[in-house]
Order: structure tokens, then C-alpha cells, then sequence
């Protein structure tokens, strides 16, 4: 049973359609997974535009809470990561397709989606506590905001540079190694498993250019318009961890010149404009 499971996942890289009898995911279907993601992607990112519009960049959460906060970031992940994690959906979905069939497939899909957004939920609460955190340092020392601008630029180069990131940029580069790994894992919730294994090295690939957003703005449009042409790049050119480097490197020195530069922090500028 493992072997085919192997097998199917094995298969599913390759391309060229068959009937059913053939096993592999028909065109069509492959075809429409694409245009599911696109029609997933493309809503969020218009909520998203929609929203920023109607609130601006402002520190900390800008006075949303917690549940809200939590349903806006989930809109952004969708808008931002859907496009580069598309190829790794697709493939494990094509693998669901040869083992199962109607209900069965939508539920498994499902599973290995709510598993991905579960992780992206978990490093949601995460930012919503420094986003807070900070806010609350900005609002009570105006001149904070500087330092904590540089220190998140700091703390995303040097994340970027690490070695963290790199082992989870391989895996995101990568994951038809893990994806043969994921069909050895047995039910009940296989799928859900497989979308917290690889929504964690997700997370893990991201996090620095996360952290961005404190100094720039969770919800600056422009900022995460950039950082997810950088995820995408970075995930999918053959030189992405070259351009991971590279982006570390920049934000080494925007560290150096956010103290003195306060077009540099839209996201902590609010509050200090009158300094």
C-alpha cells in the first residue's frame, strides 16, 4: 500500500495526462486546480487592497482584535503564499486524485489545506503579540519606533542569512522528497499532517520577511506586494537562494539607516511624526 502511494506521488510530477485508467490526473482537473488557485488568490488580494485602503499604515494592530486581526492576516497569507506553494498543492492533490475519488478527494484537499492555514494561524497570534507589543512601545516613547524598526531589519537579515531559512527554503524548493516522505504517513488525518508539516517549513522559509512588516506596515499593500514576488522568486527561480542572500543583505543595511531614515518605518512613523 505504501508503494503505491509512493508511486502515485512519484507519478504526479510528471505532466502528461492520461484517461483514468492511466492513473494520472487528467489535464482538466490539473487545469482546474491551477484556476482554483488563481481564483482564490486573486479575491484575496483584492480584500486585501480593499481593507488596507480603509485603514491605512498604522503601528501595532491599529485597534483590531484578535479574531479579526487573525481573518484579515489569513486573507494576506492566501494572497501572498498561494501563488508560490501552488506548485507543491498541486502535486500532492494530483496524488490525492489517483487514490481517491469524490467526496473522499474534496475532503482530503481540504484537510491539506486547513493543516497549511492552521500553521499560517498559529504564526498569525504570534505577530498579532508584536505587533501589539510594539504598538503599545511606539505609543508610549515616540522615539522607540526607530529602534525597533532597526532591530526588526536586523533580526530579518540575519534570519535571512541563517541557516534556518535555508533548510527551509530547500525544503520549499524541493518537496518531492518530503511529498514521497508525507505518503507514508497514515490516516486519520494524513492530509492534515502533510499541510502542518509543510506550512511549518512555509513559515519557516517566510518568517524574516514577516518580521518586515512591523517597520513597514502589516497592512501596507506595497510592502506585501514586494515580499511576495521575493517568497515567489525565491521558491521557484533557480537562483532563489541567491536572491534570499541578497534580500538579507538589504535588510542588514536598512538596520543601519532606519534610525536616521524615518521614510523607512511607514508602519512606526504614526506616532513619531513629531518628533
Amino acid at each position: 500500500m505504501r508503494h503505491s502511494r509512493i508511486s502515485a506521488l512519484a507519478s504526479a510530477r510528471s505532466p502528461a495526462p492520461t484517461g483514468a485508467g492511466g492513473g494520472l490526473l487528467p489535464t482538466r482537473d490539473l487545469a482546474a486546480a491551477w484556476f482554483l488557485i488563481v481564483l482564490v488568490a486573486v479575491p484575496a488580494w483584492v480584500l486585501t487592497i480593499g481593507q488596507a485602503r480603509g485603514m491605512g499604515v498604522e503601528p501595532g494592530t491599529m485597534g483590531m482584535a484578535l479574531p479579526l486581526f487573525l481573518l484579515l492576516w489569513l486573507t494576506m497569507t492566501a494572497a501572498m503564499m498561494l501563488p508560490s506553494m501552488a506548485p507543491v498543492a498541486v502535486t500532492w492533490v494530483r496524488g490525492i486524485g489517483r487514490q481517491s475519488s469524490g467526496w473522499t478527494r474534496t475532503v482530503r484537499t481540504v484537510g491539506f489545506v486547513g493543516g497549511y492555514l492552521l500553521v499560517w494561524t498559529a504564526f498569525g497570534l504570534l505577530a498579532y503579540a508584536a505587533l501589539a507589543l510594539t504598538g503599545g512601545l511606539v505609543d508610549g516613547r515616540p522615539t522607540a519606533g526607530r529602534w525597533i524598526g532597526a532591530a526588526a531589519f536586523l533580526l530579518a537579515g540575519l534570519y535571512q542569512l541563517g541557516p534556518l531559512q535555508n533548510v527551509c527554503l530547500r525544503h520549499c524548493r524541493d518537496p518531492m522528497g518530503h511529498l514521497v516522505r508525507y505518503a507514508g504517513f497514515r490516516p486519520p488525518a494524513r492530509d492534515l499532517r502533510v499541510g502542518v508539516h509543510h506550512g511549518t517549513y512555509c513559515v519557516g522559509c517566510c518568517a524574516g520577511l514577516m518580521i518586515v512588516l512591523v517597520p513597514l506596515g502589516v497592512m501596507n499593500v506595497a510592502a506585501m506586494a514586494g515580499l511576495a514576488v521575493v517568497v515567489f522568486v525565491e521558491k521557484l527561480w533557480s537562483r532563489g537562494p541567491l536572491l534570499a542572500r541578497g534580500v538579507g543583505v538589504a535588510f542588514l543595511v536598512l538596520a543601519v539607516l532606519a534610525p536616521f531614515q524615518d521614510w523607512l518605518l511607514p508602519g512606526l512613523r504614526a506616532t513619531t511624526d513629531g518628533m
